[in-house]
């Protein structure tokens, strides 16, 4: 029999902080390849995946609505063509309005634009900066001359610009259809997309499913109710303005370009609010701009300070400092596109983890009964 001792073997078990890190570690570099690879084909797939996701949003408050109309006895066929038709009724409706609008008050826009440019040009001329007409013509010719010589780039610039106003008309087309499709069977293509998961997981991808749609659903209302307030008010106190000012131009497309540019949160808004203050500072002079400023900020504020943490707050559960930062990184990774869907993406992936987070489709502990446990003990284990 062999007495020798054994020497003690050195330990290559790590230490329980540092095997959790490292697990943590695998886990986060795995996530962060899959949000890497998806981005990426996003990004490649842009065309297509902008367009899908302004037809959800128009989905999501088109739905309700063409159920509500079911629910009154009026057939399907009916309810979907009259949700579709007023997309198109209204879009085409808003753009022929500013269209109008534009080409009624082009004159005074040339009127007032060389109007601005005679009160530059004495300012110029007057002290301290006292430029002679030499200065000012020579300035000029130099402008012309870079014009003529970028003259190649203008071009290429505007046959790139033919090419996305196509790209545009395919997306419009694109998201017509999509919708079109989501009122007709939006059920059965939810269904579809929750038998592409495993058997096991078929129940919390329905609930997580549901849970999202219903978020997106409400940011769809809340964010209407967001870009009429700032429409509305910008366009009352306009129209104020006007009263005192002679008419304020360009009024209704104003207020189109505010509406829309509500649905991007933050830019947008003082986007437009810049557009208005513009048009008071060129048609009306220094004052009114000043007046039309105040109200954009008064009506900026009103929105940070009670529409954005009460209402949209409370109907999609984000709070604002994770709006702001949505914002950002959506206007970092992909531009307009990535701040106009940052907010509702946000929204929906915090609903999906909280339905996760809860799992309601497991039973509870109180609700497990004692023959369960015996005849799952008793029972083989499956291969």
């Amino acid at each position: 029999m062999n007495t020798t001792p054994r020497t003690a073997e050195p330990r290559t078990t790590l230490p329980t902080p540092v095997s959790l890190a490292a697990a943590w570690s695998k886990a986060f570099l795995l996530i962060a390849i899959a949000v890497a690879v998806i981005l990426v084909v996003v990004v490649q797939l842009r065309i297509i995946v902008i367009p899908v996701l302004v037809a959800l949003i128009l989905a999501a408050l088109l739905v309700p609505f063409s159920e509500w109309l079911q629910r009154h006895r009026w057939p399907k066929w009916a309810a979907v063509t009259v949700s579709e038709v007023g997309v198109i009724g209204v879009s085409g409706g808003l753009a022929a309005l500013v269209i109008w609008q534009l080409r009624a008050g082009l004159p005074a826009l040339r009127t007032a634009i060389v109007h601005q440019l005679d009160q530059v040009s004495a300012w110029l001329h007057e002290p301290p900066i006292s430029l002679t007409d030499a200065d000012i013509t020579g300035a000029l010719t130099s402008a012309v001359n870079a014009l003529q010589d970028n003259a190649q780039s203008l071009i290429t610039g505007a046959l790139n610009a033919g090419s996305v106003i196509g790209t545009l008309l395919a997306g419009a087309l694109l998201v017509l259809f999509t919708t079109l499709f989501v009122l007709i069977d939006g059920r059965g293509i939810f269904a579809w997309t929750v038998r592409l998961f495993p058997r096991r997981a078929r129940e919390a991808a329905r609930g997580a499913g549901r849970a999202g749609w219903a978020t997106l659903t409400a940011f769809a209302r809340v964010q209407i109710l967001v870009a009429l307030v700032d429409a509305i008010g910008i366009g009352v106190g306009a129209f104020i303005i006007g009263l005192f000012f002679d008419g304020f131009p360009f009024l209704v497309p104003i207020v189109i370009a505010v509406f829309l540019g509500s649905f991007v949160p933050i830019i947008g808004a003082i986007a437009s609010g810049v557009l208005a203050v513009v048009v008071a500072l060129v048609f009306l002079g220094p004052v009114p701009a000043v007046i039309m400023l105040a109200v954009v900020l008064i009506v900026q504020q009103v929105e940070g300070h009670v529409l954005q943490p009460l209402i949209m707050g409370a109907a999609v559960n984000v709070h604002p400092l994770a709006v702001v930062l949505a914002v950002a990184a959506g206007g970092f990774l992909a531009g307009i596109p990535g701040t106009l869907f940052a907010v509702p993406l946000v929204a929906v992936a915090n609903s999906i983890a909280h339905h996760l987070a809860r799992a309601p489709w497991r039973p509870r502990a109180s609700e497990v009964r004692p023959e369960d446990l015996t005849s799952s003990l008793s029972r083989p284990p499956a291969m």
